[in-house]
């Protein structure tokens, strides 16, 4: 019987590509120190002689280097993707990512540091050498809006450093991203609607927010509605910027369909109701789409952005020491479960 194959080492693949093993073990783990042809060079050569990294021992490692008190520890980069320069802290609903990712971060000894995405006079040359020289080795990036598309001069720093995207699913350039499953969550609400005994609950909700979702919002609600007969399938109700300086749409909306239930994402939605005429919930009720800790009166969704932002961290972490490409040929999600909260807003019909 011949003897067992020595599996190839790191010295085996430093003395191919004439580098030092610090050098290989650096281009292995994407380092931004080492250059992107020299990883790839370094890369090729490992796939050539079949070099596979032990991933318990590259973990082990890198808890190592992080020493007692995480002083050379793993360093991020969270990147406020939105156009508010304080998102972090102001909008509805990025802080509650950002808890999650800050608190993984601690959990696992990682270090994160914060950069905003529209920055002025800010090329991509320099986001490269900013990042490099601060040591950040991946990205995290919250609060992408508009048309999912990230700007161009920034693509050359996703092509340099693994990065993922929480809440959304970026369209130019495609990254991998975290969010919550929008289409289960509306499909969820309206079983919980109907299991309260509401007949006819319908869908507010911005025509913007929906296509940045890729429409995964009122798909979830049509599925829903294929429980219904067709007379109590609403259509949804997606002129919501309209609404906001004029109700003559809405009330118009609301008079033709007779909704007895409201799914949305926005808690004026309770006024206009109430300029209507309408108590809540002895009239209509009210169901939010993402419920928060700021309205605990409305039944809803919780969608558990936190959770979506552990989840990220956890991404780019696994893309880090494995070696990933930092713009991946098929990129992950990891969709988030959401679940039903109760409230006064949606009691049951009586």
């Amino acid at each position: 019987m011949s003897a067992p194959q020595r599996p190839v080492s790191l010295r085996d693949v430093a003395s191919a590509t004439g580098l030092s093993r610090t050098a290989v073990s650096l281009a292995l783990r994407n380092d931004p120190q080492i250059s992107a042809p020299t990883r790839a060079r370094v890369k090729a050569a490992a796939t050539r002689l079949g070099y596979a990294r032990n991933p318990v021992v590259g973990a082990l490692m890198a808890r190592m280097r992080a020493g007692p008190k995480n002083r050379c520890r793993l360093l991020i980069g969270l990147v406020n993707g939105h156009r508010q320069k304080d998102a972090f802290t102001t909008h509805p609903t990025i802080p509650r990512y950002v808890e999650g990712i800050e608190r993984r971060a601690r959990t696992l000894g990682y270090g994160l540091d914060r950069f905003w995405l529209h920055e002025p006079n800010l090329g991509s040359d320099r986001w490269c050498s900013m990042l490099a020289s601060r040591g950040v080795q991946g990205l995290i990036l919250v609060g992408i809006m508009g048309d999912n598309r990230i700007p161009a001069a920034f693509t050359p720093v996703l092509e340099r450093f693994p990065s993922v995207v929480t809440g959304v699913r970026t369209i130019s350039p495609v990254l991998p991203f975290a969010s919550v499953d929008h289409y289960i969550l509306s499909v969820r609400a309206m079983d919980e609607a109907l299991a309260l005994g509401y007949r006819r609950p319908a869908l507010v909700l911005d025509q913007v927010i929906d296509d940045l979702v890729e429409g995964r919002f009122s798909a979830g609600f049509r599925q829903g509605q294929k429980k219904l007969p067709k007379t109590r399938r609403i259509p949804p109700f997606f002129e919501v910027a309209a609404a906001r300086a004029d109700r003559s749409a809405f009330f118009a909306w609301m008079k033709r369909y007779r909704p007895d239930c409201l799914f949305t994402l926005y808690h004026e939605v309770g006024r206009w109701v109430a300029e209507r005429g309408l108590v809540v919930p002895h009239d209509i009720a009210l169901v939010q789409l993402e419920r928060r800790p700021s309205h605990p009166d409305w039944a809803g969704m919780n969608q558990h952005n936190d959770m979506a932002g552990e989840a990220a961290l956890d991404m780019v972490v696994s893309m880090i020491h494995s070696g990933e490409p930092a713009l991946p040929t098929y990129p992950r999600s990891t969709l988030i479960g959401p679940t039903w909260q109760p409230g006064p807003t949606a009691p049951g019909r009586r």
